[in-house]
């Protein structure tokens, strides 16, 4: 049985369908987007028994860079940003599904976030090249 804790508040605002909502709130949806990524980023990290990862500037800095960058580097990112929203929307519900059943999530969520890690630093790179 997993025993891992996860905090119910955490997971249900990990709200990826964001467009609509961040167009209410007068936000950008791609900087709402990629805030709540890295949200469920967390919540899957506690699943997979790891603390939650960091993000530092260079991380935080993608919504202004692709909004800065030229239209095919742009598309790029909002494409891969977009692909790592439809990986990690089933991927967290389906891991709340395994907890929620009592079974161990560690091995699938360390595995989504392996994932996540991979096609965010894609984007990262993506549109900031030059910046270390």
């Amino acid at each position: 049985m997993d025993a891992t804790p996860i905090d119910p508040a955490q997971a249900g605002r990990t709200s990826l369908s964001l467009g609509d909502a961040a167009a209410a709130v007068g936000g950008d949806a791609t900087a709402v987007c990629w805030a709540a990524l890295h949200d469920a980023a967390a919540v899957v990290a506690a699943m997979a028994g790891h603390p939650p990862e960091p993000v530092g500037p260079r991380i935080r800095a993608v919504p202004a860079a692709m909004a800065e960058a030229d239209g095919l580097r742009r598309e790029r990112a909002a494409r891969g940003v977009e692909d790592i929203r439809a990986m990690m929307e089933p991927g967290l519900t389906a891991l709340l599904a395994i907890h929620g059943r009592g079974a161990d999530t560690a091995a699938p969520a360390a595995a989504l976030l392996d994932e996540f890690r991979r096609a965010r630093d894609g984007v990262v790179d993506l549109v900031l090249p030059d910046r270390g």
